[in-house]
């Protein structure tokens, strides 16, 4: 029996999105041939971020349209604002279900970094998300990989299929991107042109207490 093709999910809340996502999707693109579609799906409010003040971040629809823009360029990505339209708390398990229902026959794959495989067994309905789509953590230095090899050894352990994806090294977080835009510094090597554009077009992320 033929392998399926693939559905990848690159879920996040991308506040703001940076090279080091653009990074992560091409890897596991390369990684995964059988990929027939990346799906970035901005999430409208984040599990694990509920109590997280969101005052000068950005909106839902605003992350979607910088997601646009920094992965234009990369063949095969779409993003999608099905969590952020259907809003709540956006839990990978259901989106999961509406992704099997979307595309039946094909084949899930969820893509992970270091730390959200860390916590993944206590995600809700861990055991339905495993059920449903094979996971690719990302791995971005060597002391990285042999955590997450550590990570993914867990998950395994509970019935996961994880396949440990080399990227290209990127240190620095969104957090830190927000902070660097407060104090007005460049942003170059950090970001796409175009969606470091769209945040001082839109003013994002300067606003202070």
């Amino acid at each position: 029996m033929p392998e399926k093709t693939k559905i990848c999910l690159f879920g996040g809340t991308f506040d703001p999105v940076h090279l080091g996502h653009v990074n992560a999707a091409r890897a596991v693109l390369e990684a995964q041939p059988r990929a027939e579609r990346l799906i970035v799906m901005p999430a409208y409010v984040n599990p694990f971020k509920q109590d997280v003040d969101t005052y000068g971040r950005a909106a839902g629809e605003q992350r979607a349209e910088m997601c646009r823009i920094a992965f234009k360029g990369l063949p095969k990505c779409q993003v999608s604002d099905y969590e952020i339209k259907k809003g709540g708390v956006s839990y990978t398990a259901e989106t999961l279900e509406y992704l099997t229902d979307k595309y039946p026959g094909k084949r899930l794959v969820l893509i992970t970094g270091s730390d959200s495989l860390k916590g993944l067994p206590r995600w809700y309905r861990f055991h339905d998300i495993v059920r449903m789509a094979e996971i690719a953590a990302v791995s971005r230095s060597d002391s990285d990989s042999e955590l997450i090899e550590s990570y993914a050894d867990e998950v395994r352990q509970s019935g996961g299929e994880v396949t440990v994806i080399p990227a290209r090294v990127f240190e620095v977080s969104s957090t830190e991107i927000r902070e660097l835009i407060m104090n007005n510094r460049d942003l170059s090597c950090y970001m796409d042109k175009n969606v470091v554009e769209y945040i001082r077009a839109n003013n994002l992320y300067f606003s202070r207490r």
